[in-house]
């Protein structure tokens, strides 16, 4: 298995992980505890940034080398922005256009996921866990 393979399985793998902590959070928030789906969505993202930070870090670019994890997780989080603009804008608005993702806000979560995600991929494997070279 390539290099590159590897990343896109692992990243995958990882962002699916991330989708059921994001949808799982959501649908907890606004139907469990009655949040609205739009604060809801942010605490949810942030969960799943943080699991698919592990996953990443651990499985999907480990060959990379290690960054100190602060500074890493740190430049994840500002990475993982890009791609939250593109999936919450379409998640906001699906919401506000559909009854149906109103109601059912894991369907909003979904088409956000895959928006963002070649964003997310791309500022990940070129730039956080882009591999450095030794000084």
């Amino acid at each position: 298995m390539t290099g590159l393979s590897r990343q896109v399985i692992g990243f995958l793998i990882a962002g699916s992980l991330g989708f059921a902590v994001d949808a799982g959070v959501v649908s907890l928030l606004v139907h469990g505890l009655g949040w609205n789906p739009y604060a809801a969505r942010v605490v949810s993202f942030l969960c799943a940034v943080a699991t698919t930070f592990v996953v990443n870090r651990h499985y999907s670019f480990s060959a990379a080398g290690r960054q100190p994890l602060k500074r890493q997780a740190a430049h994840y989080l500002v990475a993982m922005i890009g791609g939250f603009v593109v999936n919450y804008g379409l998640y906001a608005l699906l919401v506000h256009h559909f009854a149906a993702v109103r109601d059912w806000p894991v369907l909003g979560v979904a088409a956000g996921s895959i928006a963002g995600m070649v964003v997310n991929f791309v500022s990940s494997r070129h730039w956080v866990f882009k591999a450095r070279q030794a000084n």
